[in-house]
C-alpha cells in the first residue's frame, strides 16, 4: 500500500503491523555510523533501489530485501513483519530525544563495542539507558576484522568467517569477545555468544561484525529480525489509518517552508492539511499541516536539498512537516494528529507526556540547557546521581535571562551553566564573562557533567586552603637539650617538630595535670638564618618564644603544642580533617584526647 493509497481507509481503521523502530548506540569512534552505511549500503547493492525508502532521520529495509543480504539466515516467508527501520541519529542522547507515551521510541537497540577497546564511558551511559528504558537489545562486538592476522572475507555469516581464520586470530577474537562478555556482567547483564543464546529475554546475544568488511552483518540482520518477530510482533500491531502520533526529531528553517519539524511517527497516519498538536517551549501548539515532505529514496536528510511533497505517511517512518508557528516546537516533544477528536483531549494527551519528562528542581542549583527534551533528561539523570541540584532546565541556546538566574545563585559552586548540544549566544557569553558565572558545553554528557564536577573541586580545595590559612594548626614540638640561646625576652630555643604544623604568632601551651597552661606566644621561626612562616613534621628550627624563662615556665626537653580554639578544633575534625596531612591528624586526635579525658564534649 501506497503512502497516498491509506487516505480513503482512514475512517474504517484499519489493522497492520508496523516496522520495527531500531536505534544504534554506542561510544565514540566505536563504529555506530559505519554500520548503518554498511546495512544502508548492502540494503541498495540487495535490493531495487526505489524500495529502499530514506526517511527523514531513517532508513527503511523492507523484509525481501534483508532476505537477500541475510542469505540462507533468513528465510522471508517465516516473517509477518515488514523489515526494520534503522534511526540514522545514532547516539545514546539521539536515543534518549525518541520518546514513545514517555519511554523509548526505539523498539529494539544494537550496542556497537568496539572488540579492541571493550567498555568505555559512553557504553556505561548507553547501557544504564537501556536498562532504564526497558528496551531490548543485541550487542554488535565491532573491528572484527581489525584483529591481528585476520583474513577479510566480505559480507559473509561471522562462523564462516572465523572457520577461516588461522587458530591465532580465533584465539585472540575470542579472548576480545568473552572481555566483553565478562564486562557485560559485570555491569549486570548475562550474556553470550547469540548462536547459544536460547532464551533473548534473559540473556544479551553478542554479534561479531565488521562495520568496514560486512563480515557478520547478515547475522547481525537475522537476530535483529528474529528477536522482533518473537518478541515484539504483537507491539507492533497498530491502526495504521488512524490519527498519527509521533516524535520530534529536529526543529530547522526549510527554504521555501519556513519553520519545519522532522518527526519520526510510531503509530497511524499523518495527512496534509491534518490538524496536529506540537510539544512547545511554553505551551503545546496547534496548527495545521501545510505540506508533508519526504526526501527522494536513498537520498541522505544531510545533503538532500530537495523533497516529495506526499499527500499522507504511516507509521512506522520519518517524514518532514511543514506548518505555521511551530518555532517553539522542542525536539523530543510529542506529536499528535488530532482528525475526529477534540483539540482539548489531544493537547491533555501532549501535556500529559511532557510532565513524565519534566526535570525535578531545586530552590538552588546550577542552570541546564539542552538540545533536546530527552538529552535534558539525560543530563538531570546524570547530575541527580552526581548530588547537582537543579535550578533551571530547558531546550534551547543559552541566553542572557539564563545567565541572569545563574548569577543570583547563593552558592559560587552554582553559579553556573551547563550547555548540552546548543550553541550560546554572544550576549549571553558577554553576561557571563562580567557576572561571574561559568559557562560548561560539551556533546558528551559524562564529560560536562565531570568538568562541572571538577571545577567544584577546584572551588571546595581553595575554600578549604583558606579555611586552613584562617585557623589554627595543630602542632606537637620539644624543646632540644643543648640549644637555648636565649633564656627570655624572647626566650629562643631550637626545637624538633614532632607532628603537625608549627606556624609563628600561634599561642604555646603545656600539659599539666590533665590541664593546659599558656605559656606564651610564638613569635618568629628560623632555619639556618633564614626567616620562615611555619615548620613542618621532622624539622628542626629555631623558635622565638614571648613570654617564658628557660628554666622556670619551660624547660629544655619539655613537650609544647599549639594551642587549639575549641571551635577551630570542631573545623578540623569536622570539616577539613581529610585535608590534612596524616601527621597533622594525629597531633589533632592526640589534643582532643587530652582535652576530652577531663570535658567529653570538648570541641563536638
Amino acid at each position: 500500500m501506497s503512502d497516498t493509497d491509506t487516505t480513503g481507509l482512514a475512517e474504517a481503521g484499519v489493522t497492520g503491523l508496523r516496522t520495527p523502530i531500531v536505534a544504534v548506540l554506542g561510544h565514540v569512534d566505536h563504529g555506530k555510523t559505519t554500520l548503518l552505511d554498511e546495512i544502508r549500503g548492502s540494503a541498495v547493492q540487495e535490493g531495487e533501489a526505489g524500495a529502499i525508502t530514506q526517511h527523514i532521520g531513517a532508513t527503511a529495509v523492507p523484509l525481501d530485501t534483508i532476505g537477500e543480504m541475510a542469505g540462507n539466515l533468513v528465510d522471508p516467508a517465516d516473517f509477518d513483519l515488514p523489515g526494520l527501520l534503522f534511526i540514522d541519529t545514532p547516539g545514546h542522547h539521539s536515543f534518549s530525544t525518541l520518546r514513545s507515551r514517555g519511554g523509548a521510541l526505539a523498539d529494539i537497540a544494537i550496542l556497537v563495542v568496539d572488540v579492541n577497546d571493550g567498555f568505555q564511558p559512553q557504553t556505561l551511559e548507553a547501557l544504564d539507558i537501556l536498562q532504564r528504558t526497558q528496551t531490548p537489545f543485541v550487542v554488535a562486538a565491532n573491528k572484527v576484522d581489525t584483529v591481528p592476522g585476520w583474513n577479510p572475507h566480505g559480507r559473509v555469516p561471522i562462523q564462516q568467517s572465523i572457520d577461516a581464520q588461522s587458530d591465532r586470530a580465533e584465539k585472540d577474537l575470542n579472548d576480545r569477545l568473552y572481555e566483553i562478555i565478562g564486562e557485560l556482567s559485570d555491569n549486570g547483564f548475562s550474556a553470550d555468544m547469540y548462536w547459544r543464546v536460547q532464551d533473548f529475554r534473559s540473556n544479551i546475544g553478542v554479534v561479531p561484525v565488521s562495520a568496514v568488511t560486512g563480515e557478520g552483518l547478515p547475522d547481525l540482520l537475522t537476530v535483529m529480525m528474529g528477536l522482533s518477530q518473537r518478541y515484539l510482533k504483537e507491539d507492533m500491531s497498530v491502526d495504521v489509518t488512524g490519527p498519527g502520533a509521533g516524535t520530534v526529531l529536529e526543529v530547522k528553517e526549510e527554504r521555501g517552508f519556513g519553520t519545519t519539524v522532522d518527526i519520526v511517527l510510531y503509530d497511524g497516519t499523518v495527512r496534509a492539511e491534518d490538524t496536529i498538536v506540537v510539544g512547545g517551549k511554553n505551551e503545546p501548539i496547534v496548527t495545521d499541516v501545510r505540506a508533508l515532505l519526504q526526501p527522494q529514496p536513498l537520498a541522505e536528510i544531510r545533503t538532500q536539498k530537495q523533497f516529495e511533497k506526499v499527500d499522507s505517511v504511516s507509521a512506522a517512518t520519518g517524514i518532514k512537516i511543514a506548518a505555521p508557528d511551530i518555532d517553539d516546537a522542542m525536539a523530543g516533544a510529542p506529536v499528535r494528529v488530532v482528525r475526529n477528536r477534540s483539540v482539548d483531549a489531544v493537547i491533555e494527551k501532549v501535556e500529559a507526556e511532557l510532565s513524565q519528562i519534566d526535570v525535578e528542581t531545586a530552590e538552588n542549583g546550577v542552570v541546564v540547557k539542552a538540545d533536546t527534551l530527552g538529552s535534558l533528561e539525560a543530563i538531570a539523570n546524570a547530575l541527580q546521581e552526581a548530588e547537582v541540584p537543579i535550578v533551571r532546565a530547558e531546550v534551547g541556546d543559552v541566553a542572557p535571562r539564563d545567565v541572569a538566574v545563574a548569577s543570583t545563585a547563593d552558592e559560587q559552586p552554582h553559579e553556573a551553566i551547563l550547555a548540552f548540544n546548543v550553541d550560546v549566544l554572544d550576549d549571553a557569553e558577554r553576561q557571563a564573562t562580567d557576572s561571574g558565572v561559568r559557562l560548561f558545553a560539551d556533546d558528551v554528557i559524562y564529560q560536562l557533567v565531570e568538568e562541572y564536577e571538577e571545577f567544584v573541586t577546584g572551588i571546595e580545595e581553595a575554600q578549604q586552603e583558606q579555611v586552613l590559612d584562617k585557623i589554627a594548626r595543630p602542632c606537637r614540638y620539644q624543646i632540644l637539650q643543648d640549644h637555648t640561646f636565649r633564656q627570655s625576652n624572647p626566650a629562643v630555643v631550637g626545637v624538633e617538630v614532632l607532628a603537625g604544623t608549627l606556624k609563628r604568632n600561634s599561642h604555646v601551651v603545656k600539659w599539666e595535670g590533665g590541664e593546659t597552661t599558656r605559656v606564651g606566644q610564638l613569635k618568629s621561626l628560623q632555619d639556618e638564618g633564614e626567616d620562615i612562616d611555619e615548620a613542618r613534621a621532622g624539622d628542626r628550627v629555631a623558635a622565638s618564644i614571648d613570654g617564658p624563662t628557660v628554666g622556670r615556665q619551660i624547660e629544655e626537653g619539655d613537650e609544647l603544642w599549639a594551642e587549639l580554639p575549641e571551635k577551630h578544633a570542631k573545623i578540623l575534625e569536622q570539616e577539613v580533617n581529610d585535608e590534612l596531612p596524616a601527621d597533622e591528624r594525629e597531633a589533632l586526635s592526640m589534643y582532643l584526647e587530652k582535652q576530652r579525658n577531663r570535658d567529653p564534649f570538648w570541641g563536638k
